[in-house]
């Protein structure tokens, strides 16, 4: 019960309302399968009668109407007993299986399970009989729980063997068949195999010594000694525990508070939730809301659109289509190309955008964009491209913004290699973001054609030149204000652009605000997500496991349009070229599909590339036989091919630490002893496998240009704003630090303690220009930097001052000399863009990590048991932020291998 749903949900909900849920909206319930599983018996009402029936009853029976009442649940009371005249002693035995994308929380089950059995042992036992059992299956992709029967029937009063178990398996495997259209449909009748197993293997062969009374959760030590009569941890079920931790950080005082763990601003007012999200400001007078009606079909043109026949939508106001844009039809305006808000006359792709309702309410937005039925034409135009593969039949690709060199001699290399893997593939799929808050926005009109649109977006700089083109307007005409983001990732870079200009097209057309909160499937299936990748690679290397030479040919789904997809090729040969490859050949294409257009994701580029890096890495230690972590080894760079593999980026030797991290975290995590130990587990345990792997990571970081400015008010108080965007990483934080840090150098009474005395405020297109895009994990860097050269000049002008001051009055007090400075009219408020040079615009990141993973072999579920990590940050702005930012990107990275690919309708 534990894992069902969330504790705030079982304390919320009911058992009756489960079961009702389950009748008749056909809910997956895990109760319903459990309840069946012992016999259950409910009583309804339906009118006046009152009907007796067993839970298979209920379930099979047609959808009950709202005037039906659940009255009562009673599960029959089952013992144990003792057959005298036999001398059997029969006892029961009972267990419950859920198999979910997440093990707890809110996440339907694949398949759920249910036995009870009543097992007989006679007193000179030559095994386990079955007398009655009832095994129940549920959420598997039919309509309600069931009993297979035919099981029960086939095993009842049957002596257990593997081969009467063998036996009941093939009949289960022909009556757990999930319907057409399920997702997943041979691991779910697979696991209700593997659940069977698990129940009934430990009752073969076994000494177990019976307890009185009902054995509940029974897979436990009593059933799990092996020949030598020694416990067999792989069968124990350990009780799900909450994650430990440990954090080790270097902390360095010199440049206070720089550096130093101060708790992530804002973090007290989102914790209580006062922290003012765009959703959160209140609704303007006469406030309208809007809902997006995007293409179901992925290449048609749109003849019209009309709401559902015989449905009356609520309050709409107005239907905005591109006819209605006053300017350009924009819907992103970036350096690598443009979207347009609307389809004009074709749908490009599924998930396109086609119109915008609007509404006196979100709901009524929101349904009257799901009742919106568009008239489509498909006549006379070429098929959709729906894969990478036609996307190359066709030569559909988009163009590189820049693409790598190649890296050393490839036919050399393949020629000097004892061993060849040749044209050996991998499919990587996409990834959604799950940012807390979704994409919003709203858009209010001001005096002289103005406009102030409040935007979720990680670059206010690109939606406010989208929106000046689309309402024709010039551009001290629009202002972009962005506070702080419930979650962004990169999905509310590009993707956020056309949110807030559809919102101001709409607020211009109307002159009314206009705000939308989109729901999460329409976020889902316009945001794109992270890049689906084929795959296909050549390799040679020695028998000593060197790699002698590397070729990649890379197809990258980038949907519909171009987004941000011309920066991955850089992005991918960086994480690439994590190890000396010998020579490295690549050709990689953009490929123009007819699919939702994807999105810079965490690490765009980088993460597959690294994962492609370490499946070739697998796959040469498996040919050779050899220990992977052997392989990694003999492969990891010198400073010399580094030099020769990233080039300027690559910095000095005493830069190069990534041998120090790899032998260090070697030592620290114990990794050789826990490799023997992995060995050992995997010797004696048949169903539960282990495995421990080291990996490194080389990260080439690429800085931008960022505004920022800084203003010292009348009472010594601090005002700065930045391009950055804060949406959860810590910017804010670290710009504070940094602040008090840069005026700090004043030195005079008080500045120790001007960490308190500064605000950053939210992003301001009119007042800061040039904030660019926050992404790629550099700008709370760059915005520091900006920040500090503001307090430089600061600085500069203050100290003439205070030296005049602290001669006339000996100590001076920060306030004193502020109060002195407006005095004197000094000016206390400076900007500056921050402009990396040629030596700091590249460096090089390093960082490694041990993670050790159990496997279940019958259902397949994975067990992280412990992670170690060591990253080299150099010296942390603040290392508790920074903590967070590592501990944050390894769950999303598991996210992405385990858990995380979107599923979608086959249609």
């Amino acid at each position: 019960m534990d894992k069902i749903a969330s504790k705030f949900i079982r304390n919320s909900g009911s058992v009756g309302g489960n079961l009702m849920m389950a009748q008749r909206k056909h809910f997956p319930s895990d109760i319903a399968t459990i309840l069946l599983s012992v016999d259950t018996i409910l009583e309804i009402m339906t009118g006046e009668r009152r009907l007796k029936l067993t839970l298979e009853e209920f379930l099979g029976r047609p959808p009950l109407d709202s005037k039906t009442v659940l009255l009562s649940i009673k599960i029959p009371c089952w013992e144990s007993s003792r057959d005298v005249s036999s001398d059997a002693c029969n006892k029961l035995f009972f267990e419950t299986y859920r198999a979910a994308p997440r093990p707890l929380g809110n996440a339907l089950p694949y398949l759920n399970a249910a036995f009870l059995a009543q097992v007989s042992l006679c007193k000179n036992p030559t095994g386990f009989m079955l007398k009655n059992c009832r095994f129940a299956f549920g959420a598997y992709g039919t309509k309600h729980s069931i009993r297979v029967k035919e099981v029960e029937e086939f095993l009842y009063g049957k002596l257990l063997s593997f081969g009467v178990l063998y036996e009941a398996i093939k009949l289960l495997e022909t009556l757990v068949i999930p319907e057409d259209g399920t997702s997943s449909p041979a691991y779910r009748s697979s696991l209700a195999v593997g659940f069977l197993f698990e129940f009934l293997s430990p009752l073969i062969d076994s000494p177990i010594d019976f307890s009185d009374g009902l054995v509940n959760g029974f897979n436990s030590t009593s059933f799990s000694k092996n020949s030598n009569q020694q416990l067999d941890l792989g069968q124990i079920e350990f009780p799900t525990l909450l994650s430990s931790s440990r954090q080790v950080i270097q902390l360095n005082k010199e440049y206070h508070p720089v550096g130093e763990p101060t708790i992530k601003t804002g973090a007290i007012l989102q914790a209580s939730g006062e922290a003012i999200y765009i959703d959160d400001i209140p609704s303007p007078k006469d406030c309208l809301y809007g809902a997006f009606i995007y293409s179901l079909e992925p290449r048609a043109r749109v003849k019209g659109i009309k709401f559902n026949p015989g449905s009356s939508p609520k309050g709409v106001i107005a239907l905005i289509t591109s006819k209605d844009i006053p300017g350009l039809n924009l819907g992103s305006k970036i350096v690598f190309g443009t979207e347009p808000l609307y389809a004009d006359d074709l749908t490009e792709g599924v998930g396109q955008r086609i119109a915008f309702v609007v509404a006196d309410t979100q709901k009524n937005a929101d349904i009257a964009a799901d009742l919106a039925v568009v008239d489509y034409d498909k006549g006379n135009l070429e098929p959709p491209i729906l894969s990478v593969e036609e996307a190359v039949e066709r030569s559909s690709f988009y163009a590189p913004f820049f693409y790598p060199e190649q890296c050393g001699d490839f036919s050399k290399g393949m020629a000097e290699a004892d061993h060849r893997i040749l044209n050996s593939q991998i499919k990587l799929g996409s990834q959604y973001y799950f940012y807390m808050e979704t994409q919003t926005a709203l858009a209010v009109p001001d005096e002289d054609n103005c406009m102030v649109v409040y935007s979720s977006i990680q670059c206010p700089e690109f939606a406010h030149d989208t929106i000046a083109g689309c309402l024709g307007v010039p551009a001290h005409n629009v202002r972009v204000k962005t506070r702080r983001l419930g979650g962004g990732f990169g999905g509310k870079a590009v993707k956020s652009i056309a949110v807030a200009s559809a919102c101001a097209v709409a607020a211009y057309k109307l002159n009314r605000p206009v705000r939308i909160y989109m729901d999460r499937k329409t976020d889902m299936i316009m945001s794109g997500g992270r890049h689906p990748m084929k795959i296909t690679y050549s390799v040679g290397f020695k028998s000593t496991g060197k790699i002698t030479a590397l070729k990649l040919d890379i197809l990258i789904d980038s949907g519909m349009f171009v987004d941000v997809s011309p920066i991955l090729p850089d992005h991918m040969l960086g994480s690439l070229k994590k190890y000396d490859w010998g020579a490295l050949s690549f050709d990689i294409k953009l490929c123009k599909t007819n699919l939702p257009s994807r999105a810079a994701m965490r690490a765009p580029g980088d993460v597959q590339a690294s994962y492609i890096a370490e499946v070739v890495i697998e796959h040469i230690a498996s040919t050779l036989s050899m220990d992977v972590d052997s392989v990694r080894n003999i492969n990891l760079h010198t400073h010399n091919s580094l030099d020769l593999f990233f080039a300027s980026a690559a910095g000095e030797p005493s830069e190069y630490t990534l041998p120090s991290i790899w032998d260090k975290l070697a030592t620290s995590s114990s990794f050789y002893h826990r490799t023997e130990m992995v060995k050992e587990f995997n010797r004696c345990h048949k169903w539960k496998k282990r495995g421990i792997s080291r990996v490194p990571i080389v990260h080439e970081v690429k800085m931008r240009s960022t505004p920022g400015k800084v203003s010292i008010l009348r009472d010594g108080s601090i005002v700065v704003e930045v391009g950055g965007i804060e949406m959860g990483q810590g910017l804010w934080t670290k710009v504070k630090q940094m602040t008090a840090y840069g005026l700090g150098l004043v030195k005079c009474s008080g500045t120790q303690d001007l960490l308190e005395k500064v605000r950053v405020i939210e992003a301001d297109t009119l007042s800061v220009i040039q904030g660019g895009m926050t992404a790629g994990s550099t700008t709370s860097e760059s915005s520091c930097e900006a920040v500090r050269l503001c307090c430089k000049v600061l600085v500069e002008r203050l100290v003439p001052l205070k030296q005049r001051l602290m001669e006339q009055i000996g100590s001076l007090e920060w306030e004193t000399l502020i109060l002195e400075a407006y005095r004197n009219s000094v000016n206390l408020s400076a900007s500056s863009l921050y402009v990396p040079n040629f030596s700091t615009m590249h460096y090089l990141n390093y960082a490694a990590a041990v993670s050790e993973v159990e496997v279940n072999l019958i259902t397949g579920e994975t067990t992280i048991l412990q992670t170690d990590i060591i990253y080299d940050c150099g010296e942390s702005l603040n290392p508790a932020v920074d903590l967070g930012q590592i501990e944050g990107a390894y769950v999303q990275g598991i996210g992405l291998c385990l858990r995380n690919t979107p599923q979608t309708q086959m249609d």
